[in-house]
């Protein structure tokens, strides 16, 4: 029996246009001579739908879909994730088994995800039973992503006698998430004796990566198949003797280079699935803004990226120098548009209401929002979106300007620690460097130290902890969920602690109003970190 797994990238609501792609992949996967075609978890209307699930109409689409596939999917049984029911009634979280024009059975989700991204339980009624079909003498069971993160459901397909375990998913990317996903799998594979087929989703759909990796594993709980990251393809296993054989295992991804794809697959989707023709970003000189522009060339292709250079009088001629390499490299198109002129009248015009008040961070933020100004005025006017190119360590301490530097629409690097953003720049270079290429990422905005360069001699460093200091405490206390005293206990400073938590705070305001960006830890500041702005918590 041959199984193909239908590794594809949906878009969330394209009722229409996801089921001619789950049809174009099950006749490709007929004419390849497979059996059966699983489809990842509600492949159908993409994931997570979120409240297009409250609407009647939407499920009364997905229900007329379901009747094409029952129509039109002829020599080979598809197994398509789906939503089904009525809105304001039970709703499930389905996958369907057609073949031929029959409808052989409906699984329904057991176990619903109400943690970190997944708010299932607002939607979905859990399902109560196992489904077990059969398939050329095989005894083949179902299920659906969280439903193998506890022992009870694949046990329950085995009790009704599954010989095969094909599970439908969409699980999104956060570092070292792939082998997490194969360890649970292993698990049910060693608790039950049987094989599993695990199919999950690839794509970006706003915050959320889903990086693919479909796999499967033999009853020994060996890898068997393995299908390449942030690829859209559809991928072969056979069944013989009770067990699956041996068939293509792709390396696995390196974490630099499974986060710096996550961040390619973010950008290429969220611009590709809203139709914007490009990306504006601005180009200051420094690391984050190299790395995001670097990001976004790859992803869609230099001819769509618009990088502005917006010199002040305390930008270096090194910011600028190495603004214009990189742009060399690279290709894309280039301004630069100096600011200092409409800063001083702007300051003319605060003249009067400024007198007497010593300058501060407030004259610093003008620059930065009228930077912000720009580049949104040239956003309205070619419908580019604007990509800001602040990192989670910034976002973390308020090290950012609202309607300045976080002025845009896509946060490239919003969940990436700025000790990360030298990794990947750095990995970024090495591999242009192995394929011939020039590096595309000046060495020296790497090693010069960061500054935002709104007052003289400025440096990151003046006002904030060490990063690698900054970055292990973020880490604790954001992904950890670690006390102050806790991380106390781990040997950093009271006084770098207290500070880091005590920025957390106040700042959180200015993260409400921040784009979305690319998940690529187990907490980002999007749908998994819900802190209330107005607060007293201090622990």
């Amino acid at each position: 029996m041959k199984i193909a797994l239908a590794q594809i990238n949906p878009i969330v609501g394209d009722l229409a246009g996801n089921t001619e792609l789950i049809l174009a992949a099950a006749r490709e996967a007929h004419a390849a001579g497979a059996d059966i075609l699983l489809t990842p978890e509600l492949a159908l209307t993409g994931y997570p739908p979120e409240d297009l699930l409250l609407r009647p109409a939407f499920l009364q689409q997905c229900k007329q879909a379901i009747g094409r596939f029952i129509d039109e999917v002829d020599g080979i049984t598809l197994i398509v994730g789906h939503p089904s029911g009525v809105a304001g009634d039970e709703v499930f979280n389905s996958a369907s088994v057609i073949c031929d024009g029959n409808l052989l059975g409906r699984y329904d989700k057991l176990l619903l995800p109400n943690n970190a991204v997944f708010d299932e339980v607002r939607y979905f009624t859990p399902g109560f039973a196992p489904l077990v079909f059969e398939q050329d003498g095989v005894q083949i069971g179902i299920a659906i992503c969280e439903d193998i993160w506890d022992t009870e459901p694949a046990a329950a397909a085995r009790d009704e006698g599954a010989e095969l375990l094909l599970v439908l998913n969409a699980s999104p990317f956060h570092q070292a998430k792939q082998e997490t996903r194969r360890e649970v799998a292993r698990q049910r594979v060693e608790e039950n004796g049987i094989p599993l087929v695990y199919c999950n989703l690839v794509g970006g759909q706003d915050e959320l990566v889903f990086d693919g990796h479909s796999f499967a594993l033999n009853k020994s709980g060996e890898l068997v198949l393995q299908v390449p990251a942030y690829q859209n393809q559809i991928a072969y296993c056979e069944y013989i003797d009770g067990d699956i054989a041996r068939s293509d295992v792709a390396a696995d991804t390196p974490i630099v280079e499974s986060i710096y794809g996550a961040l390619v697959q973010g950008v290429k989707d969220y611009i590709g699935k809203n139709r914007f023709p490009g990306i504006l970003l601005g180009l200051s000189g420094g690391i984050d803004s190299a790395l995001t522009l670097a990001i976004a060339v790859d992803a869609l292709g230099a001819e769509r990226c618009h990088a502005v250079m917006m010199p002040s009088r305390y930008t270096a001629d090194i910011s600028v120098t190495d603004s214009r390499a990189m742009i060399d490299i690279l290709g894309c198109k280039y301004s630069e548009i100096e600011i200092w002129p409409m800063y001083e009248s702007m300051m003319a015009g605060l003249a009067d209401e400024f007198a007497g008040r010593e300058m501060d961070t407030t004259e610093e933020n003008l620059q930065s929002r009228i930077r912000g100004m720009l580049l949104m005025s040239l956003s309205n006017k070619t419908g580019k979106l604007v990509l800001t190119t602040g990192n989670k360590s910034e976002m973390t301490t308020g090290y950012a300007t609202l309607y300045g530097d976080m002025a845009g629409g896509f946060a490239v690097l919003k969940d990436v620690a700025k000790t990360m953003v030298y990794r990947l720049s750095n990995w970024r270079n090495e591999q242009a460097i192995a394929n011939g290429q020039p590096a595309p990422i000046p060495e020296r905005i790497i090693t010069r130290p960061p500054s935002a360069e709104l007052r003289p001699d400025q440096k990151d460093q003046d006002s904030l902890p060490e990063y690698e200091i900054l970055d292990a405490i973020l880490a604790a206390y954001v992904e950890e969920n670690l006390s102050i005293a806790d991380i106390i206990a781990r040997g950093y400073a009271e006084a770098d602690v207290n500070k880091v938590v005590r920025l957390l705070k106040i700042n959180e305001y200015k993260r409400r109003q921040a784009p979305v960006g690319p998940r690529i830890t187990e907490r980002s500041f999007g749908k998994d970190w819900r802190m209330p702005i107005t607060q007293r918590f201090t622990l």
